[in-house]
């Protein structure tokens, strides 16, 4: 798949600010460089984004997207391919063994990673193509004209451009600026991450390389998958009230496991036995979402992302869609050379697709019926 045709409006120039350095941003920046903008990233962290050491996994519209701004070859190198998916229950029955996505192309195929790797491989591809990324560069305002944007950063520092894009995250400065009112809430689950050195010591099954497998246990979701080296990455989301201080501070691995090992347990599946064998590496996380129909955009600024739309880790499409808003952001821009019109075009490209997600991802977490609508396809 071709990357973003290059710009052919009458803004082949036209310099974009972009606020946030992780995977949103980096994504937009490769994204908007194609289509002929002059790029800045400005990044609050002083080296890679902040980030609890967590994985993800890409859907095969994220690889897609990722082939669209010709990165697929730095993001392949990192993590594993999931050709499969299991679904067992709390019995440890078998119910469902299905392909994942579109697992006969090679750049399609599903893939498990850590999230850091990610963002600071993008990056890299981005400052290769000779995209500035300015790191410790943290935004306090932004004020514009009616001909620009200026971005004011709390080191006095500031930048000024013809457009801004908010990809600074959950508890983004960007959208605190565009809609004050609103917050992030908890979507109903605590998430635990992980990774067992020995997964076969751990019960998974060296035969699970390039599967994940899904367990509906009776008091926690939980997934796991083996990479080529045997290390197990595993999650667990488990309903309950949002984290109190204490946990959110820092909170042993063996404390954790704590916590989570007596819901495992209910069950005869091989959950308890892997987060059993899991020594240090142990995380908890609140799942956290924005409300639909958040406020995305305010004149010449425009968030992105997490920072839009956010929604529980449930469905696993967090990154995926954001690497798809990047593609589709760029695509705005450089057919419609009028900055409001191409935002409006975004925005009705893209709201009923994340906020389709943000509502099943959230239903999912909090233990709601479906509703009878698909969900958001992941291929």
């Amino acid at each position: 798949m071709a990357a973003p045709a290059p710009h052919t409006s009458g803004r082949a120039h036209m310099q974009v600010l972009v606020i946030g350095g992780g995977i949103a941003g980096t994504a937009a920046a490769l994204a908007l460089h194609a289509a002929g903008a002059e790029v800045t990233v400005h990044e609050a962290h002083p080296d890679a984004a902040e980030d609890i050491g967590a994985f993800l996994t890409l859907a095969s519209n994220g690889m897609r997207a990722l082939a669209r701004l010709d990165a697929s070859a730095a993001v392949t190198a990192l993590g594993f391919p999931l050709h499969s998916m299991r679904v067992l229950d709390a019995t440890g029955a078998v119910l469902a063994d299905v392909a994942l996505g579109e697992a006969d192309d090679p750049l399609l195929r599903y893939r498990c990673l850590h999230r850091a790797e990610l963002a600071t491989a993008l990056q890299a591809e981005a400052v290769r193509r000779g995209i500035h990324v300015r790191h410790g560069a943290r935004l306090d305002s932004f004020e514009e004209t009616p001909d620009d944007i200026t971005a004011h950063f709390t080191d006095g520092s500031t930048a000024t451009g013809d457009l801004l894009v908010g990809a600074d995250g959950l508890h983004s400065a960007v959208r605190r600026h565009i809609a004050p009112d609103v917050r992030p809430r908890y979507a109903g689950q605590r998430v635990f991450y992980g990774y067992a050195d020995d997964a076969a010591a751990a019960g998974a099954n060296g035969g699970d390389s390039e599967r994940i497998t899904m367990v509906r246990g009776s008091a926690a979701a939980f997934g796991h998958a083996v990479s080529p080296d045997g290390l197990s990455y595993w999650f667990a989301r488990v309903a309950g009230e949002p984290l109190t201080a204490d946990e959110t501070g820092q909170v042993s691995a063996s404390r954790l496991r704590e916590l989570l090992l007596p819901l495992l347990r209910r069950d005869d599946t091989p959950a308890a036995d892997i987060v059993a064998a899991t020594k240090e590496r142990v995380m908890v996380t609140d799942a956290t979402e924005l409300p639909v129909g958040t406020r995305w955009r305010s004149g010449r600024a425009l968030t992105i992302g997490d920072a839009a739309h956010a929604a529980s880790p449930a469905t696993g499409q967090g990154a995926s869609l954001a690497l798809e808003d990047a593609v589709v952001l760029a695509d705005c821009l450089r057919d419609t050379p009028d900055i409001a019109r191409a935002l409006s075009c975004y925005e009705s490209l893209r709201r009923p697709r994340v906020e389709e997600n943000i509502t099943v991802s959230g239903n999912i977490s909090r233990g709601t019926p479906p509703p009878s609508a698909p969900s958001p396809s992941s291929s």
